[in-house]
């Protein structure tokens, strides 16, 4: 997760309190938390000190063995009726090395959840995640530039205006290859099996 230093805190601190509580409600201990997320026992103990700065695969991977969203992790997800969200709660997830940004807007409560982001890459920027679970699907709208979309050895571009629908459950990236930024939102629909 990066941002500007006041916004990342704000948001680790969040997401260290209520990882350690979705895990302590759960009854889960770090080492079984450890197990069903593939990720290692000191990542875990750091994210819950709030010494750590996860990425948003991580994020992914914790929330989906808690059967959560990153959402509700981060508090953007939503409540009964209607939940408004200040710009200034809008967590930004992702930087790129040249100032481009993924912030979630809000989702919904997970296990089965959506949610929107809205993406900013900047000339040269990729982002590259690793697989979500079976049957996530992206759906991305370009609104400014051409995003190169890529997974499982597949390169597509995705003109200005124009949209595109993936399945998530292989790696995948995003990336910028022109001059130009590059503005996209994107929903993410997970659904698990049960």
């Amino acid at each position: 997760m990066t941002g500007t230093g006041s916004d990342v805190e704000r948001v680790n601190q969040a997401v260290a309190e209520r990882i350690k509580t979705f895990r302590k409600n759960q009854k889960l201990s770090l080492d079984e938390l450890s197990r069903r997320a593939g990720i290692s026992k000191g990542m875990l103990v750091d994210i819950e000190r709030c010494l750590a700065n996860p990425s948003i695969a991580m994020l992914c991977k914790i929330s989906a063995a808690m059967s959560v969203s990153v959402a509700d992790i981060v508090d953007v997800a939503e409540q009964p009726s209607v939940h408004l969200i200040a710009p200034r709660d809008i967590p930004q997830l992702w930087e790129g090395e040249s100032g481009g940004s993924a912030r979630l807007l809000a989702g919904t409560s997970g296990p089965d959840m959506v949610e929107l982001w809205r993406w900013e890459m900047h000339p040269g920027e990729r982002y590259t995640s690793p697989a979500h679970p079976e049957g996530t699907c992206e759906l991305l709208h370009v609104e400014q530039g051409t995003l190169i979309l890529g997974r499982e050895g597949q390169r597509h571009e995705v003109g200005c205006g124009s949209s595109a629908i993936m399945r998530a459950d292989a790696p995948h990236y995003y990336a910028n290859e022109s001059g130009e930024k590059v503005v996209f939102t994107m929903a993410v629909s997970e659904r698990h099996s049960r």
